[in-house]
């Protein structure tokens, strides 16, 4: 029997559609987190770049996650943002594509980028002697530009795997956006070996730049651990704090999106909401409040008199 193979142009974004009647309240809360995230990233971004004090490393490297994370929002939230207010949810098959490709390298940037940090702090605390010799801002920007790379590239991936046939079942997405899982699933091929294929590429790099953060802060303990004075143990801690905080809300929520097994039910929609808008609304925050040199940068900028 042949199968009816369908060249779709377009795919409906079902998204919140389900919940009707909540679609002006979701988009009031979306919209309401939406602007402290892109205003927290845009303001680290601007601090970094303004404030000669902060070109060092660790700041470079946050400020490359605040760009990154502003485009991944850029790539997702504004689209929701707009079905929830209109009746035409569609979306073209390059546009679906384009969205999913960018979301899963930006992802994939995210979490490299977080790696980096780590390292960066590693080198620091358990280096700190050659430090400044190998971690310079050169060095910096050639990791970040590799954590680029290498992120796009695996999704370049992904994404050609979804994409490299046609789609014989509807063109409803069951979910807010291009979500691999669940275009895969209207794929004419077998999208049980495709869908198992993309979810190890994405869970591998998930977990293993996880495990290279784990890793890292082992050392870095082991290293805190030897300071002998309690003063130099808590300013150690303290440069990691946030770093930390960020790693396990970013890893936490990622990890029930990708380690979700299909037969334990759950609407995705809804389970994707803490990693693609709680995350990076509450990643500026926690760098930007628990940090003095942005607080102070920020004075600078401001001036006295606004602050009395």
């Amino acid at each position: 029997m042949k199968i009816n193979q369908t060249v779709l142009k377009e795919f409906i974004l079902v998204g919140f559609s389900v919940y009707p009647h909540a679609q002006t309240f979701l988009f009031a809360v979306f919209f309401c987190l939406y602007l402290p995230t892109l205003t927290g990233n845009l303001a680290i971004m601007g601090l970094t770049w303004m404030d000669r004090c902060l070109h060092t490393p660790m700041y470079l490297f946050l400020s490359a996650l605040s760009f990154s994370e502003t485009c991944y929002t850029l790539t997702i939230i504004p689209k929701m943002l707009a079905d929830l207010l209109a009746k035409d949810r569609s979306i073209s098959s390059i546009g679906c594509g384009l969205q999913m490709c960018f979301f899963l390298g930006l992802g994939g940037t995210n979490c490299m980028i977080l790696t980096l940090m780590g390292y960066d702090r590693f080198l620091a605390i358990c280096n700190p002697l050659r430090y400044p010799l190998l971690m310079t801002n050169m060095v910096c920007g050639k990791l970040v530009a590799s954590a680029w790379v290498v992120g796009f590239f695996i999704s370049v991936i992904e994404t050609a795997l979804i994409f490299r046939g046609s789609f014989c079942n509807s063109n409803l997405v069951k979910h807010f956006f291009c979500h691999m899982r669940a275009v895969v699933r209207l794929s004419c091929l077998d999208s049980d070996l495709t869908e198992f294929t993309v979810t190890v590429m994405s869970v591998s790099g998930l977990m293993g730049t996880f495990l290279i953060i784990i890793l890292t802060y082992v050392f870095i303990l082991s290293t805190v651990l030897k300071i002998p004075s309690a003063e130099g143990k808590q300013k150690a801690f303290s440069t990691c704090a946030s770093h930390l905080t960020v790693v396990i809300i970013h890893f936490g929520f990622a990890s029930i999106v990708y380690l979700k097994p299909e037969a334990s039910g759950g609407d995705d929609t809804v389970i994707a909401v803490p990693y693609t808008v709680v995350t990076p609304f509450l990643s500026p925050l926690i760098f930007s409040l628990r940090n003095k040199d942005m607080k102070n940068a920020f004075r600078k900028v401001l001036g006295k008199k606004f602050l009395e």
